[in-house]
């Protein structure tokens, strides 16, 4: 049987976790988010584009 790249995509994307940007900064522009007790900012421009910063 062969899967084709889209259906495998697809298959891929309804397993990754998906977080809407504007919840995560509750409105607002920025969001603090830790891993592994390191802290990073992710900051909404106002071109409405992302940026994660350490």
């Amino acid at each position: 049987m062969q899967v084709d790249a889209r259906t495998l995509l697809s298959i891929n994307v309804e397993k990754t976790p998906c977080h809407d940007a504007l919840s995560l900064t509750e409105g607002g522009n920025l969001a603090r988010i830790v891993l592994h007790d390191q802290v990073y900012s992710l900051r909404i421009t106002r071109a409405g584009k992302l940026i994660l910063t350490k």
